[in-house]
């Protein structure tokens, strides 16, 4: 038992330090895969010069988890640029002179993909979608709600774009075609500014804090902002429903209980008509 415990030891320190040599190091996706087949070979080599011990292929498979877990992906890395569609929606990546890209460069943690700025987390909080030749935002629009510039100069849009722009609470600057109006208007915003080819609209305006915009919502409910000119009534902790007049938190027993029951009822008829109509 000691000579199993005196050969794991020495087989964890030689791996700890072969580990150490990719500490450092920012991987890509395809190195990684490389590294991975190398740590492979590097453990069956480690394990053919030792003798046989209990608990060897448990070791041999922590050994592996451990690498994963220990190595990391770093900056460049692909899981770090997820696939988000309205990244991708336009062809192209963020022109260098575009106000998305002087954000974006402005704070070293964030990285430029395609169309977008992400964080580390992968959240779009820039995206520049000028000149694309878009009538309308798109389906995949709401992916940006966490943006804080968007540019969508230079494109035909048509029709108004305030419930486009429902839940983009974040959004502080936002650049459109000259014949195009700020959505909301110009009272959703403190500053709109218009020029030969485009117009910004900035900061948006706290709406709840106007006279008489939290009478719209019921006693145990709060205004909060829903995005550019629009308004959501957010019930208070502890109550919800219509006009959030239900107190307690919502009962998933009782509501799975009356669906399940529901579907069961509803397949019992169905099946005795059938059966009815069968014979």
């Amino acid at each position: 038992m000691c000579v199993g415990r005196t050969v794991l030891s020495v087989m964890l320190d030689e791996f700890f330090v072969y580990l150490q040599s990719f500490y450092t190091c920012q991987i890509g996706a395809g190195r990684l895969r490389s590294h991975w087949r190398g740590h492979n070979i590097y453990v069956r080599i480690v394990f053919s010069k030792m003798r046989s011990f209990p608990g060897q292929d448990l070791v041999q498979k922590f050994s592996g988890a451990l690498f994963w877990r220990l190595v990391p992906r770093g900056r460049n890395a692909s899981s770090s640029k997820p696939d988000i569609k309205i990244c991708i929606q336009c062809p192209g990546s963020v022109q260098n002179l575009s106000e998305v890209a002087l954000y974006c460069k402005q704070t070293p943690e964030l990285m430029l993909h395609a169309r977008c700025c992400l964080n580390w987390k992968g959240t779009i909080l820039g995206l520049d979608l000028q000149n694309c030749s878009l009538q309308d935002p798109g389906p995949y629009f709401p992916q940006a709600h966490t943006a804080i510039i968007i540019d969508l100069q230079a494109n035909p849009l048509q029709g108004d774009l305030a419930n486009t722009f429902h839940g983009f609470t974040q959004l502080q600057t936002l650049i459109l075609p000259q014949d195009v109006n700020c959505p909301g208007g110009i009272n959703a915003w403190d500053t709109v500014t218009f020029y030969i080819n485009n117009q910004t609209c900035q900061e948006q305006r706290k709406l709840c804090n106007s006279t008489g915009d939290s009478e719209m919502c019921p006693e145990n409910g709060s205004c909060a902002p829903g995005g550019p000119g629009l308004l959501q009534c957010v019930c208070a902790e502890g109550f919800h429903g219509y006009k959030c007049m239900r107190q307690g938190s919502f009962s998933l027993l009782m509501f799975f209980g009356i669906l399940g029951s529901t579907t069961l009822s509803i397949s019992i008829l169905l099946w005795g008509t059938q059966r009815r109509k069968a014979s």
